[in-house]
């Protein structure tokens, strides 16, 4: 009886059906996409971070420089260098390995103390430098000439010697500094770190007997860029060395952490940092112990910064911020005031139709309707009506999700350190992000220039959004929709129950 008149008036009122099931299915719709992208925004994010700190890093430790540890200015001294030509300039050419501008060092004992501490499963330091390449040519004058035309060909046009210099007269020159990152990792295949955010594409990828030699791995992007393949080499440091492999990530990031990968050890010893590392990335044996290890670790390592994953994701900027924000923000509220809109009208439309229904209810009650029934009747149809919106306004968010996964939006994310003076530090933690802003990818100049007064690094990458699809964001919007349809039934039977027979009778006669 009850599915018999159930269905009888759904079909009666298809207009009060169908406008109920359209808005629900419009908010519900709504509601599936943005969690959806939120949740993509978020899976972006952890690919960004993934890139630079590799998969498992729960926590990472560095140290921002102070103005005692600052490097202060990127420095070439060339000395008497004598290889003038026949027009009478001089060419110059020096490469300088230093650490990141803005980052300073870590000691074995700080990794020490952080492998120690309760709660951490494995922890792996690594050395992140900058190759600055200075390259051009200055051009020798008359001690009697006041001056000399210059020509720049490169990003910079400096008179006189670079640096150093022996005496006689340079007139003016041109040159270019050309910069990529590079990272000394272990090469013993530890479970967190850069790497294991990444996959081999081409050679093969560090080995225990690789200690302590000329060997690197690349970046694909970067190996593009410059034209390299296995068995290339490349020079890091006034050293060569021979290409082993390239490699990609494995996230949705078009680039990995770093351009360059050599073995700790080598590169310690060619930046003269023996036993130094510039961050400490941590694996925690459970998330629920992060928290804990954090607050460990600031308390036995005061002078460094100690940063969690959404820590270091709060500092992801770019275009993929914006879409965070974007999503966070205007999408979280518009979700929430379309589907109150939805339930509100599902209510109205419900007590407008219990209004117009008065002489049925009221002969129903006349032949032994109970108020209980007349409620369950009224409750009925409209979850009826609030699951049919539910099931077309998940079909909708599908086709929805489907079309932004066809599009595949690119947004650019970038994870950035800057500095202020030779001590002052905003962002992440100093030497956190490990590819420069001027980077082989990119060139330009490194980062912080020559200026001394601040500096700036940042990893920069481009993420293709996808929006992935869940059981559970299905499973809520459908639950949604029968929660509108229960409220709405709830307030209409409510007001069904309390027409009286005689009153109810009399109104229509």
């Amino acid at each position: 009886m009850f599915l018999t008149y159930l269905r009888r008036e759904l079909t009666n009122r298809k207009k009060q059906t169908v406008i109920i099931a359209i808005g629900m299915a419009l908010a519900i719709a709504l509601v599936v996409i943005v969690s959806s992208i939120s949740s993509g925004v978020k899976t972006a994010q952890s690919s960004v971070l993934q890139s630079v700190y590799g998969v498992g890093t729960d926590i990472t430790v560095s140290k921002t420089a102070t103005p005692s540890s600052s490097g202060g200015r990127p420095s070439f001294d060339f000395g008497d260098q004598d290889s003038s030509d026949s027009s009478g300039s001089t060419n110059l050419s020096q490469s300088r390995l230093s650490v990141s501008p803005g980052a300073s060092t870590l000691s074995a004992a700080n990794l020490k103390t952080v492998t120690a501490t309760d709660g951490v499963k494995a922890a792996t330091g690594v050395l992140t430098l900058q190759n600055s390449t200075f390259s051009g040519t200055v051009q020798q004058q008359d001690s009697s000439s006041d001056s000399s035309d210059s020509s720049s060909s490169g990003t910079s046009t400096q008179q006189g010697p670079p640096s150093g210099g022996g005496g006689g007269g340079f007139g003016g020159g041109s040159f270019d500094v050309d910069s990529f990152s590079v990272t000394g990792i272990p090469v013993s295949g530890d479970a967190v770190g850069p790497l294991t955010s990444t996959e081999i594409t081409k050679g093969r990828t560090f080995a225990a007997k690789d200690a302590g030699k000329d060997v690197v791995v690349l970046d694909a992007s970067y190996a593009k860029s410059e034209s390299k393949a296995v068995g290339d080499t490349v020079s890091i440091g006034g050293t060569d060395f021979t290409v082993i492999g390239i490699v990609s990530s494995t996230g949705s990031a078009s680039t990995t952490g770093s351009n360059t990968y050599i073995p700790l050890d080598t590169a310690q010893s060619l930046a003269d940092l023996d036993g130094k590392v510039t961050s400490i990335y941590v694996s925690a044996e459970s998330s629920s112990d992060v928290s804990s290890i954090k607050t460990a670790l600031q308390k036995q390592l005061t002078s460094a910064t100690v940063s969690t994953e959404s820590d270091l994701a709060s500092s992801v900027s770019g275009s993929l911020s914006t879409a965070s924000s974007l999503v966070s923000n205007l999408g979280t509220w518009l979700s929430i005031l379309v589907l109150a809109a939805a339930f509100l009208i599902a209510i109205l439309f419900t007590i407008s139709g219990v209004t117009r229904r008065t002489r049925e209810f009221g002969t129903l009650k006349a032949i032994g309707w109970s108020n209980g029934r007349i409620t369950r009747q009224v409750a009925g149809e409209s979850l009826v009506q609030g699951l049919i919106g539910g099931v077309i306004g998940a079909a909708a968010g599908l086709i929805g999700i489907l079309v932004v996964n066809v599009i595949a939006p690119t947004i650019s994310a970038s994870a950035s350190t800057s500095t202020r003076g030779a001590g002052g530090g905003g962002g992440m933690p100093g030497g956190a992000a490990t590819a420069a802003a001027g980077s082989g990818t990119t060139g330009g100049a490194p980062a912080g220039g020559f200026g001394g007064g601040g500096a700036s690094t940042a990893a920069t990458t481009d993420v293709v959004l996808h929006a992935p699809v869940t059981v559970e964001v299905i499973l809520l919007a459908i639950g949604l929709a029968i929660l509108g349809g229960l409220i709405a039934g709830a307030l209409g039977g409510w007001r069904a129950s309390r027409l009286r027979p005689a009153e109810a009778l009399r109104s229509v006669a």
